[in-house]
């Protein structure tokens, strides 16, 4: 089969590999019909990660199942499916709590609870850049959709971003009435403003200097705050009387860059400690990684990142962080979907057949006006 393979930084090939195939009699197959590229993809695709060169890439997936092992019960060939990108068994306690992110029985990597597809000390599991893909513990894992192609680019989505945003705003602990900043309007910070007024928000302020990514903010109901004109701290401080906001949301990570493109990893959580009230919350969805070989210090090498601790102590702020677990939302998202309460597909720009992925992932990481969201279509 055709699939997107890391072949070392800046540089992503279609080759031909081995056919996904069911191995365990859990699995199943997906035909991929719509997969998606990351703004956390390009961590590897910038040499920012240890992934390994020819690593199939891709943990945005959705498809049609091919084919299913004899131990599969609820799956059945020919569902339309969403696969989450956590993959869990299901039976661990951390999935027994709902924590499918954290399954502690799935990542063979020593210190590392959760797994994912494609994805760097994720485990030994290929991505979904590809024409099919297998899937281990189908049963849990996959999500079934509405037969046939409607929302195809609203439930591309439900694999990851939405409920990565979703997370992040419940990560801040907001209930409705708050003000919430969003620092980063990439998919993730896009999708967290989106989760944030449809959850009943006053106001979600969304920083970011694209103005392409800033229009979209401003389609789903926000208001944009443009870093590169002016302070953001200010610029949201003016607008909430210097009171700031009740909550933030990191959906950044730790490449952050000033206007000028220089780099600081503890950028976005010392303007998140900054700009919310005393007693606020913070949720983080942004990547931080254990280390980052291309750091420009010794500390955030070994994702040692030294935000401003003080200030967030002294004003007696919360923080959660760490990837969504999937499962808790996307099966609500799927239904707000349906329902007409949410349209994420609003921030896809491109959609690409797969032999165009080295053009998508080029064009997407050197921030190219007007390329906000990429999907890939094997089939296409």
């Amino acid at each position: 089969m055709k699939a997107v393979v890391y072949r070392g930084p800046k540089t992503v090939a279609v080759e031909e590999v081995p056919d996904a195939r069911v191995e365990q009699p859990t699995d199943a197959v997906v035909r991929i019909t719509t997969t998606n590229i990351c703004g956390s993809d390009l961590h590897m695709y910038d040499g920012r990660s240890t992934v390994e060169e020819g690593k199939v890439l891709g943990h945005e997936n959705m498809g049609v199942v091919e084919a299913v092992g004899a131990g599969v019960t609820r799956v059945k060939v020919g569902d339309r499916v969403s696969v989450p990108f956590n993959i869990a068994c299901g039976t661990c306690r951390n999935c027994l709590h709902g924590w499918t992110s954290f399954c502690t029985h799935v990542n063979p990597i020593e210190g590392m609870d959760g797994a994912a597809y494609g994805y760097a000390n994720m485990g030994p599991y290929d991505g979904g850049q590809a024409e099919f893909l297998r899937i281990p513990f189908a049963d849990f894992n996959l999500l079934e959709l509405p037969a046939g192609t409607e929302h195809e680019n609203d439930f591309t989505m439900l694999s990851d971003v939405f409920p990565t945003g979703w997370h992040g705003v419940e990560l801040s602990g907001m209930v409705p009435g708050d003000d919430v900043a969003v620092f980063g309007a990439g998919p993730v910070g896009l999708m967290a403003a989106h989760s944030a007024l449809i959850k009943g928000a006053a106001r979600v302020f969304v920083v970011d200097k694209e103005a392409d990514r800033l229009g979209l903010a401003a389609r789903f109901g926000a208001i944009p705050v443009d870093f590169s004109t002016a302070d953001p701290v200010e610029q949201i401080m003016e607008q909430t009387e210097g009171r700031g906001t009740d909550r933030g949301v990191e959906a950044v990570g730790y490449q952050a860059h000033d206007s000028s493109g220089d780099e600081h990893p503890e950028m976005v959580l010392d303007n998140l400690v900054k700009v919310v009230r005393t007693t606020g919350g913070i949720g983080v969805v942004g990547v931080y990684n254990p280390s980052d070989p291309g750091a420009a210090d010794e500390g955030a090498k070994e994702g040692r990142i030294g935000f401003d601790y003080g200030t967030f102590f002294t004003k007696g702020q919360s923080m959660g962080t760490g990837q969504a677990p999937v499962m808790r939302y996307n099966r609500q998202l799927r239904d707000l979907i349906v329902a007409g309460r949410a349209t994420p597909g609003i921030i896809v720009s491109h959609e690409l057949p797969l032999e165009q992925a080295p053009e998508g992932y080029r064009n997407f990481d050197d921030r190219v006006d007007g390329w906000t969201k990429v999907l890939l279509h094997p089939s296409a």
